[in-house]
């Protein structure tokens, strides 16, 4: 992708350019935290986005992307995003630079990626951070790794209407090669958790299907966790967030919470524990555990918070009675996407032909898996 997009952009703008890189992500486990303030553990991913990029000395700056093979040009003084379309994420990127006081001039950018459409691996958050990557160094803004993270965030929330949290972009601008993040998501930091799978891999299974209840089931979890939150502050009043309390604490607060309502906390509150455990079991090199907080997670995102879906159980549950696999979960906001699964590398093969006949008797579709490896964070690779 490199060369392709240095070749073509030399012969499309008859300059050389500049080139980005910024990946996609996973999460290894911590789901449905981050809107408590809750810890995450993310990692980049081989697969990504890269971005040429060159002045070109004209009132205007011209995009080409790659995938969509569309060309698209807008005055860089002033512009107004379009909704909905690719060009959004360079000019709300662009929007926010400017309103800070950057200084700019007209530039070319052409985008091109290999990020597996639909896995959940976060193609946008490493569109916005490779822009963001590659405007930093054309113009010599010297922006730090965080300040792309929240400037890539706040142009989901602002321009592409995505209320996204800080993991996707965070994880892109971060990654380190063989090493996971656990990340606040309330201090926006993070430990470096080095990950060591020897004999072992990280393997996606794609169920293809998206259900339409995964929009409106995210708002109604995340209310049931802001009304939580705010009954429970009488009795724990040092609390901002689920994040605050700890597994010692369910039985009190289970007491305090609706039937309904207790669930979801509880799912946050464990998770939050589970992540923790989890950095401590690579640390140590103890896959077996690793695996089993992977098991305990998919059945608490699936049984207390209810936003799997009978695909990603059915995915999960084959997996992890699958001799080799030390443990499974679905990966994701749910209801659709992803099961991320740890698997000794040498029965990945069998694994597919098994998982793909079973699953298309079952439904009638076959997934998709995708091998990933922890990689490299963004970067200028010219």
């Amino acid at each position: 992708m490199k060369t392709k997009l240095f070749e073509l952009f030399l012969k499309t703008f008859e300059s050389a350019p500049i080139i980005a890189f910024a990946p996609g992500r996973i999460n290894l486990i911590g789901e449905h935290t981050d809107y408590q303030e809750g810890f995450v553990f993310p990692a980049a991913v081989q697969f990504g986005i890269w971005v040429g990029i060159q002045k070109n000395n004209l009132p205007f700056s011209r995009l080409y992307s790659l995938d969509f093979d569309e060309e698209f040009t807008f005055d860089w003084k002033s512009f107004s995003p379009k909704k909905g379309h690719w060009s959004t994420y360079v000019m709300g990127f662009l929007a926010q630079l400017k309103q800070a006081g950057y200084p700019f001039e007209g530039f070319d950018m052409m985008i091109g990626g290999d990020i597996p459409v639909g896995a959940g691996l976060s193609s946008s958050a490493a569109l916005s951070v490779s822009i963001g990557t590659a405007l930093s160094e054309l113009f010599d803004l010297n922006l730090s790794p965080l300040s792309i993270s929240k400037y890539a965030q706040n142009s989901e929330h602002q321009y592409a209407g995505v209320n996204c949290g800080i993991m996707d972009p965070y994880a892109s601008a971060f990654g380190k090669i063989n090493q996971a993040l656990l990340l606040d998501c309330r201090s926006n930091q993070h430990q470096e958790i080095p990950v060591d799978l020897g004999e072992y891999s990280l393997l996606l299974v794609n169920s293809n299907v998206k259900h339409s209840l995964a929009d409106s089931a995210y708002n109604h979890r995340r209310a049931a966790c802001e009304e939580s939150v705010e009954i429970l502050k009488e009795s724990f009043p040092g609390i901002q967030s689920l994040r605050d309390l700890k597994n010692l604490d369910l039985e009190k607060v289970e007491e305090l919470l609706t039937s309904s309502l207790f669930p979801k906390a509880k799912h946050i509150i464990t998770e939050c524990e589970r992540v923790h455990t989890a950095a401590h079991a690579l640390e140590s090199g103890n896959l077996i555990e690793f695996g089993k907080l992977l098991n305990a997670s998919h059945q608490s995102l699936s049984e207390e918070y209810e936003v799997s879906c009978a695909e990603l159980d059915f995915l999960a549950e084959k997996a992890q009675i699958f001799p080799g696999v030390l443990g499974s979960r679905m990966m994701g906001g749910g209801f659709g996407g992803c099961t991320i699964n740890l698997i000794k590398t040498t029965v990945i093969s069998d694994f597919e032909e098994k998982i793909k006949t079973s699953y298309c008797d079952q439904f009638g579709m076959e997934p998709t898996l995708i091998q990933v490896s922890i990689s490299e964070g963004a970067k200028i690779v010219t």
